[in-house]
């Protein structure tokens, strides 16, 4: 995922098995304490710890990013350069959740990059028209029901192109990802009454730019 002339970053396939030897790490959760171990070996110079993460959390925040910028190339660019980012600001890490932390970053740059590029996205969910994305077929797969799938998600793609870059980044986080509210501001740096008026305000102007479609999400 790594690689530029400033930091040299061989990624495993598999990350190493983390021996737990710093009992000032401590956690409930076992793969937050995993999370917590390899930031602190990573902090203390273990270069192969901070891999390990990128091991763990690549695809996670691809599948994130992805769905807020215009491309692939692009968000792989942006996950890219988040990695840099927290590589660089390790020592800012102050406690709580890893993963949150590093989704934060990934989600400043994938917002960095909505402003160079100074353009929407033409399809915000461009997984969805890969077809090794879908579930496999079964018996009840039928060519109407499948035809009907691809139009509503056509027509949702379409809506969610022309909101606003806050408003589409805040119904991703929450309608797709599972985020709460509080872990949503935390994540885009804004109040949490921010983070309910995105939500929203970007509901409404969906229902309102698929006010002619309605007929294909319901039954």
């Amino acid at each position: 995922m790594l690689d530029s002339r400033r930091l040299s970053i061989a990624v495993r396939r598999t990350p190493q098995i983390v021996e737990d030897r710093r009992s000032t790490v401590v956690s409930d959760d076992p793969v937050q304490r995993r999370d917590l171990i390899l930031l602190e070996q990573a902090r203390g110079g273990d270069l192969h710890a901070f891999n390990d993460l990128v091991v763990c959390y690549q695809d996670l925040l691809f599948a994130l990013v992805v769905r807020m910028v215009p491309d692939r190339d692009q968000a792989s660019d942006a996950v890219q350069e988040a990695f840099f980012s927290a590589f660089r600001n390790m020592a800012a890490f102050r406690g709580g959740s890893v993963r949150s932390w590093l989704s934060r970053i990934a989600i400043n740059a994938a917002m960095d990059a909505q402003r160079l590029k100074k353009r929407r996205p033409a399809d915000p969910y461009p997984e969805l028209e890969d077809d090794s994305w879908q579930p496999p077929s079964n018996e009840a797969d039928n060519p109407v029901a499948i035809s009907l799938q691809a139009e509503r998600h056509r027509a949702l793609n379409g809506a969610l192109a022309q909101i606003t870059d806050d408003q589409r980044s805040a119904i991703v986080l929450f309608d797709v990802e599972g985020y709460d509210y509080a872990e949503i501001a935390g994540m885009t740096g804004v109040s949490l009454g921010t983070v309910k008026s995105r939500i929203h305000r970007g509901r409404l102007a969906l229902r309102d730019r698929l006010s002619d479609r309605m007929d294909l999400f319901r039954g």
